[in-house]
């Protein structure tokens, strides 16, 4: 199960104002964070609703539309990690979101309940290389549940997002995060050192069954150690031994484009071995037509008038 299906992701989520509404029944559980816009509402469930059937998956369906109608959204937006076609989803009178895609419809997952020895195997030999010997760099690999050494990744997030001319998460959210997730071991700071140097550091997320691999930067000033990826093979054999059964290396490029954005740190992702997963995307279902359609039309209109402005 996702962590954004969590009930610790829901609990942060109310940290920040937000309004969740929840459910759960035989085989089926839905969790999703009612979002207010320009004249409208939406319920979204990020990656969920979570089934372990056809049945249970329409079950959470009818819940979260019964549900969200009280909340008076104007539509729902799911992110099923479960099986199902377009077609299927069509059938239940949903639509397929071409734009704005919040979480990623492709990722590559680790089988966890393998033993350590066959996990380590599935790594390039480099990777390998890496996580058996970083130890003879001098680099050591930490982890950590206090809040306030989030300050590690953060100053590496600044310093990558200086660099390369983006605009990350703020700091407070990071440090809220920190203080309601990290605490409770639902999330988890792994940094390594070069002596007493921090030089490469990750927030990464737990549920009850799969730790997933979120924020991460580096000093570039020591890329040479590529502690980076020393780094995450031992999140992951760490998340084995913590009892997960999946690794969720979250986020990589569709198969066969590789002029993707994503292209360069899909590489590096699947050098930690795994199988690639696509899900079916976002969907929305519309609850108050007139509205959503009016909604449809305004991103239109503003995703014409950005690409003009480009």
């Amino acid at each position: 199960m996702s962590f954004l299906q969590s009930p610790a992701w829901g609990t942060f989520q109310k940290t920040q104002g937000r309004q969740i509404i929840s459910r759960n029944g035989d085989g089926w559980r839905y969790q999703a964070i009612l979002e207010h816009g320009t004249g409208n509402t939406r319920a979204y469930t990020p990656y969920g609703p979570i089934a372990d059937s056809a049945a249970a998956f329409d079950a959470a369906l009818t819940a979260l539309e019964q549900d969200a109608k009280q909340h008076g959204a104007t539509f729902v937006r799911i992110e099923p990690t479960f099986p199902i076609s377009d077609s299927e989803l069509r059938a239940r009178g949903y639509r397929k979101v071409t734009y704005n895609q919040l979480q990623p419809a492709h990722t590559q997952l680790i089988d966890l309940s393998q033993d350590e020895d066959a996990i380590i195997a599935q790594m390039s030999q480099n990777t390998r290389n890496l996580y058996r010997n970083h130890h003879k760099k001098g680099i050591a690999i930490h982890k950590s549940h206090n809040p306030e050494d989030i300050e590690i990744l953060l100053t590496f997030l600044r310093q990558v997002a200086q660099r390369n001319h983006i605009t990350p998460h703020s700091d407070a959210y990071f440090k809220a995060q920190a203080k309601a997730l990290l605490p409770n071991k639902a999330a988890t700071l792994f940094y390594a050192t070069l002596g007493d140097t921090p030089i490469a550091a990750s927030l990464m997320y737990d549920s009850d069954d799969t730790r997933t691999y979120a924020h991460a930067a580096a000093d570039d000033t020591y890329r040479k150690y590529s502690a980076g990826t020393a780094l995450l093979a031992y999140a992951i054999i760490d998340a084995k031994h913590a009892g997960k059964t999946t690794f969720d290396l979250y986020g990589i490029a569709p198969e066969n484009e590789p002029n993707h954005p994503w292209a360069g740190f899909t590489k590096f992702k699947k050098s930690f071995g795994g199988k690639s997963v696509a899900y079916p995307g976002a969907w929305d279902k519309p609850l108050k037509p007139l509205r959503y359609h009016v909604y449809r039309c305004y991103q239109s209109l503003r995703r014409a008038l950005k690409k003009r402005r480009k």
